[in-house]
């Protein structure tokens, strides 16, 4: 009897695990799939010339400090 409550708990604790680790990946998968709808959101705004259409890798592509001649 001793080992079959045993066996319940640990299948308990696996279960348990399981479950964390399930929820774990649908909020990265979540998360991502938000950061993916804003980029491409943000992306039509720019495409569609609205407010800000500027892009800010203009800003990137200049030295963030003067070099010596």
């Amino acid at each position: 009897m001793y080992e079959y409550e045993l066996q319940q708990a640990r299948s308990a604790e696996l279960r348990r695990r399981a479950d964390g680790e399930r929820q774990a990946r649908e909020a990265v998968r979540g998360r991502r799939a938000a950061r993916r709808e804003a980029a491409e959101r943000a992306t039509a705004e720019r495409s569609e010339g609205g407010a800000g259409s500027e892009s800010h890798t203009r800003l990137l592509r200049r030295f963030r400090f003067a070099r010596p001649a």
